[in-house]
């Protein structure tokens, strides 16, 4: 049965509004580990327990490739499904269907991400608050940690949407990260904003800040390799003619 009208309009929302809190629900479920520690890590902080925020620290990297990463890319499955106008797909199906079928890539790229994060944040920790005459190495190694968190977008993206070996797709993701900054950032700055928003309302974290920001992500990262695919087939276009225009000269000698 479908609606028309005002209506119509309502009940698209309502269907948008139930798939991105289904999807959110089931990513954070599946990372629930990560979160509690999370959540945990904030209170610590807030009440100024080192010990107890450093213990969070360690504990949110070691659940981080076994729980968030899996469940991320799930999420990623999903959305992807959106983006390319399959809206009808189930929530549930294939969220896990991705849970299961990039589990082994999920889990080996978030051991990668996870070490490389732990190994810049206290060279740069060291670098600006023991080194002060070299507090530039710091500068440096925030840079690389922004650039690595803005490649993970496309980490996730590229799980849900190729067909890769994993240190393929960390390597694309880290070079499309490079080669095409502006897009890329965009969906940082978007996701900041999502984000942001869900800091004044945190129950939103609870059903739609995740498959928001995903869907958001891998929205931009499709435009880009619709962009880019269409430019490869506009220069092998351009290369088949030019190997007819010197087929028909050297038939004519």
């Amino acid at each position: 049965m479908e609606f028309k009208g005002a209506m119509g309009g309502i009940y698209r929302l309502t269907e948008w509004i139930t798939r991105l809190a289904a999807t959110n629900l089931l990513w954070v479920l599946c990372s629930s580990p990560f979160m509690i520690c999370l959540i945990l890590k904030l209170i610590a902080v807030n009440m100024n327990l080192a010990n107890e925020s450093l213990v969070m620290n360690w504990a949110m990297a070691i659940l981080a490739p076994l729980t968030l990463f899996p469940a991320t890319s799930a999420m990623f499955t999903v959305v992807r499904k959106w983006v390319m106008g399959d809206t009808d797909t189930g929530v549930f199906r294939t969220f896990f269907k991705g849970y299961k079928e990039n589990y082994k890539q999920s889990l080996i790229g978030g051991i990668f991400y996870t070490l490389l994060f732990v190994i810049m944040y206290v060279d740069y920790t060291v670098y600006m608050t023991q080194f002060s005459n070299l507090q530039i190495v710091g500068v440096i190694m925030l840079i690389l940690i922004i650039i690595l968190l803005v490649s993970m977008f496309n980490f996730f993206s590229m799980v849900a949407h190729y067909h890769m070996s994993i240190g393929q797709i960390m390597k694309n993701a880290i070079l499309l990260t490079l080669i095409r900054p502006f897009r890329v950032f965009s969906t940082m700055l978007g996701s900041a904003v999502i984000i942001f928003i869900g800091v004044k309302y945190p129950v939103l974290f609870l059903f739609f800040i995740g498959s928001i920001v995903a869907w958001f992500a891998f929205f931009n990262f499709y435009g880009t390799f619709l962009k880019m695919q269409d430019q490869m087939e506009k220069m092998k276009q351009k290369d088949e003619e030019q190997e007819s225009v010197e087929d028909k000269k050297s038939d004519s000698l």
